[in-house]
């Protein structure tokens, strides 16, 4: 099957500091990946170099076919990234923000695509109010509905709904899933939410100092460290309890 992201033997170093050690993966075309590791794990680092924004010190990246350090140009008009850390200008209304970067990806018919991702995300009332007087919920969707201005292929998202509150999270989680479903794009999800990432993956890497330290579907790595929920096998992997479910039962009183 097509890999809409490959990812071989990446590393990125600063210094003596080993962010990312020799990295390999890959994602299917329409697929959704979530990359989970505590802070300092290599994630975003990970991000940023799928977006050509860091150079590796070694390896290489291939994004919808193209090699993300010679021809990134080729690949970035049909990529683009959601998070909440990554602030938009304050003073510029909503409408103004995802016109600029419309306008950056040269998006054709570019007011009526604005105002279909209004109709989608529920922000047709808040388009002409300044970005800085937007709630976290509303500053969510607008940050969202620039990553969806292009249609992309590759959807980038880190922390999606970090700081929502649960029913605005719930909503956005919602909104995504039919979105993946409805275009078929190739997602990749950096999040510190289990719940999220149970709803919307279908494969995970753990990653632990910035390497690989398990991968399969939310159901395979419950089973196979013999748990009942992501948050359990996320916290057997940040406490150092790596254990098989043939070890767990050996472990289990005697009744």
């Amino acid at each position: 099957m097509y890999a809409a992201i490959d990812v071989l033997h990446l590393r990125k170093e600063y210094g003596k500091i080993v962010a990312v050690d020799d990295l390999t993966f890959a994602v299917s075309g329409g697929a959704v990946l979530g990359l989970l590791g505590g802070n300092g794990a290599g994630k975003t680092t990970t991000i940023s170099m799928l977006l050509g924004l860091l150079v590796p010190t070694s390896g290489q990246v291939r994004i919808l076919g193209e090699d993300m350090l010679r021809h990134r140009f080729r690949a970035l008009p049909r990529m683009n990234l959601s998070s909440p850390y990554v602030d938009l200008p304050h003073r510029l209304t909503a409408r103004q923000n995802l016109a600029v970067y419309g306008r950056l990806y040269g998006v054709e018919n570019l007011p009526r695509r604005i105002a279909e991702l209004a109709d989608q995300l529920d922000l047709a009332e808040h388009l002409d109010r300044p970005f800085g007087h937007l709630s976290s919920g509303q500053k969510t969707r607008v940050t969202l509905a620039k990553a969806l201005v292009n249609s992309p292929a590759v959807l980038l998202l880190d922390e999606p709904t970090a700081s929502l509150d649960p029913d605005t999270a719930d909503w956005v989680r919602t909104f995504l899933k039919d979105y993946q479903r409805k275009t078929g794009a190739t997602i990749l999800l950096a999040s510190h939410n289990m719940l999220e990432v149970e709803r919307l993956c279908d494969d995970v890497i753990l990653m632990q100092t910035g390497k690989v330290f398990d991968r399969g579907s939310p159901a395979d790595l419950i089973a196979r460290f013999g748990r009942d929920t992501m948050e359990e096998v996320f916290l057997d992997m940040a406490r150092g309890r790596k254990r098989s479910v043939e070890e767990l039962r050996k472990m289990e009183p005697v009744r």
